[in-house]
């Protein structure tokens, strides 16, 4: 065996163990192109007699050991997902996610270390347990931060291609390093290897720098702005991605995006009154946050540009951005300022200070949103439309009969549609009535709620009632006085109960409104999911024979049916009054081009119709573009199935988020290859339903405006056969 410190040939190393896994539910990794790259390079090699490659695909935990037992490999090669201090992804015996702890292989691995010499992790944030590994085994390779597939590939390439020409692990390594800088990638720092005793060995660094994410729309004063701060990043040493200037032609975009945000150590956001309300601008919000979240950056530093700090944003930026420290720009004078604090924030690596949570009731109408002139001036779409909007387009019956249940005592409305459908701006206007008629109101965004929070019933339950608590008022003292005087003598659910009639309805007047939106974030996530649907089944029921009950009128809002499992007599998707809120009318559509300004005639109606149907959100942007003269109809039809098209956005959106959902992509990708009708599993259909990409007709599914949806993704779907 080599010394740590010694750099020996390892012609005495044969045998290479290979396990990958890539479970359910992870973003799809190339590693069948990594497992093939290492054995065409040791294939060509002038040493291949020397080794034996075996490989392991699709690793559940307990394959390891076996595998350890039947191979007794030399090397351990890993490819797959790492999360740091949680662990190394494998699979369990349902294919599903199953995280193994650093100490955990460290103890595996040392049972083997009379022949094990080398462990190569080819994961991100696999140093922890390089770490631990690294006190038993002479040389183990760990990634310090996330690594992206063309790096990790190119690195295993050259690593092998040395060991194949009988090169010690050392000079295997900086081989590794050096292939990945070669092909242009700058994730060379991130291997790092570590001799037993956990000491990592030396490697040249360079200048200290920053990765940034630059977030910004494609408009003036945006472009120019997102430019300067590019450009003076970049001379200060620091490593800046925008898109316009970064993603080269033909490369996959959504992948390129989704790795930069992995990589990132800030994200910079230029939040202007476009992005605000862009789809693709929130889902890269979101991701940032999720990464902080889990792994501790990037750092978020927004910037409103032309948007005042005021100005209220939509539920979902404001539920992320509303303990960060936000910047104003408005005018070129502000630049070298703003800069300057982004210079010596990343000079040391820092986060600004955060600010207080402010968690407010919702405001039905800001003081900022005037009504705007018929006609000329024009709104863009995006986000909920405001009360005083003459663009909202009113579907009757619904929206009056929604206003008239929920007058009725026990009254409850259950709105499903699709996401960008109208269901908020519908919400918001049934509030409003409850309001007028003089209710106690308040609103509860599921967006707004932490995923950890729905993990425990008891946890999500109590903070509902905090939530309900902070709206009207009421001191969140006696919700933790409450709480702790039933712990362990009531159930959540019963604790939940009876707060609510004690504290929230028996002292009230008024009537209580409570809308509830974007319910669906909850299903995935069953004991809580199952039992607060039951709670609103309950409460629903008690208003009918309760006369403290009789005061709360409920409004729930999702995307998608409820696939948790429930007996009949408990669930509330099946009292009330229900709306499946449909697409615009080609009436409708014509009168909203006529408020446009627009001398439409039944022709144009049905020539955009037949490419986005009576879609809310893509029939108003393409009013909005044809009013403004950006584009004529014919352009906008031509254009409009491709990325370099107007709905270019809301495509590549449903494509990231397909593409995070590799059971869906697959699921869908069989839908728009197929000329007829295709069955799904349940599940799949409710969720591809829910996303709108799919109609459901009785136990099948078809595309959903099948002019746009189908060429795209029949040209942009990529899927592992």
């Amino acid at each position: 065996m080599d010394k740590p410190d010694e750099e020996a040939s390892m012609s005495d190393r044969r045998k290479i163990l290979i396990l990958s896994a890539n479970p359910k539910g992870t973003a799809q990794l190339r590693l069948a192109e990594e497992v093939r790259e290492i054995k065409e390079g040791l294939r060509r090699s002038n040493c291949r007699d020397l080794y034996q490659m075996e490989t392991a695909e699709a690793v559940r935990v307990r394959d390891i050991h076996r595998a350890m037992l039947d191979h007794e490999p030399n090397i351990v090669h890993f490819c797959g997902h790492g999360a740091g201090e949680e662990g190394l992804v494998f699979e369990d015996e349902t294919g599903q996610v199953k995280l193994v702890s650093a100490v955990a292989l460290a103890g595996l691995f040392a049972l083997f270390a009379d022949k094990l010499d080398c462990i190569l992790l080819n994961a991100c944030y696999s140093q922890v347990q390089a770490e631990a590994i690294a006190q038993h085994i002479n040389y183990v390779i760990g990634m310090s931060k996330a690594i992206g597939d063309r790096a990790a590939i190119e690195f295993a390439v050259g690593f092998y291609d040395a060991l194949g020409a009988d090169k010690g692990v050392k000079f295997a390594y900086k081989l590794g390093c050096n292939t990945i800088e070669m092909a242009g990638i700058a994730e060379h720092l991130t291997p790092k290897l570590l001799t037993k005793g956990n000491k990592i060995t030396e490697q040249p660094e360079t200048m200290t720098s920053q990765r940034v994410f630059i977030s910004y729309r494609s408009q003036e004063p945006d472009v120019s702005l997102a430019q300067e701060f590019h450009d003076r990043l970049q001379a200060a040493g620091h490593k800046p991605f925008m898109a316009a200037n970064s993603i080269s032609w033909g490369e996959n975009w959504i992948e390129r995006i989704d790795q930069e945000l992995k990589q990132c150590d800030y994200f910079l956001l230029l939040l202007s009154e476009q992005s605000a309300s862009s789809d693709m601008v929130a889902g890269e919000v979101r991701t940032a946050r999720g990464l902080r979240d889990k792994i501790g950056k990037p750092v978020i530093l927004p910037i409103r540009v032309n948007l005042p700090l005021d100005d209220p944003l939509n539920y979902e930026l404001r539920s992320v951005l509303q303990t960060i420290q936000q910047k104003s720009w408005r005018s070129p004078v502000d630049t070298p300022s703003l800069v300057a604090e982004i210079l010596a924030l990343m000079s040391v690596g820092a986060a600004p200070e955060p600010v207080a949570e402010t968690m407010s009731p919702l405001t039905t109408i800001p003081a900022q949103n005037r009504p705007p002139l018929p006609v000329a001036d024009l709104e863009l779409p995006g986000g909920t439309i405001p009360l005083a909007s003459e663009f909202y387009v009113a579907r009757e019956p619904w929206d009056t009969r929604c206003c008239q249940e929920i007058e009725k005592k026990a009254g409850l409305v259950r709105i499903k549609a699709p996401r960008q459908m109208g269901k908020t701006s519908l919400l918001v206007r049934i509030r409003n009535h409850a309001a007028e008629k003089g209710f106690r109101t308040i609103v509860l965004d599921f967006l707004e709620t932490d995923e950890t929070t729905f993990e425990s019933s008891s946890v999500f339950l109590k903070r509902f009632c905090v939530l309900v608590s902070r709206q009207l008022g009421i001191s969140l003292r006696k919700v933790t006085e409450f709480w702790d005087e039933y712990e362990g003598i009531l159930s959540p659910k019963e604790t939940c109960s009876d707060y609510i009639e004690q504290y929230v309805l028996t002292d009230l007047t008024a009537p209580l409104f409570l809308g509830m939106d974007e319910l669906d974030r909850l299903f995935p996530y069953g004991q809580a999911a199952k039992e607060f649907l039951m709670l609103l089944r309950a409460w629903n029921g008690k208003g009918r024979v309760n006369e403290i009950w009789s005061k709360l009128r409920m409004v729930i809002a999702h995307s998608t049916e409820s696939y948790v499992v429930m007996d009949t007599n408990s669930s509330p998707f099946n009292v009330g009054y229900a709306v499946d809120l449909p697409e615009f009318t080609a009436a409708q559509v014509l009168d909203l081009a006529t408020r446009h300004g627009l001398n439409w005639e039944t022709t144009e109606v049905e020539q955009l119709m037949a490419m986005v149907g009576g879609h809310p959100y893509l029939v108003r942007w393409a009013l909005y573009s044809v009013a403004q003269k950006d584009l004529t109809l014919p352009e906008l039809l031509a254009e409009a199935p491709t990325d370099a098209g107007i709905f270019g956005e809301h495509l590549r959106r449903h494509l990231w988020n397909l593409q995070q959902h590799p059971e869906l992509a697959q699921a869908f990708h069989q839908v728009i290859f197929s000329d007829r009708p295709v069955i799904l599993e349940p599940m799949l259909a409710f969720k591809l339903n829910g996303m709108g990409l799919v109609d459901l007709q009785g136990n099948e599914v078809i595309p959903r405006h099948d002019r746009l949806y189908r060429p795209y993704f029949r040209s942009r779907l990529s899927l592992r056969p």
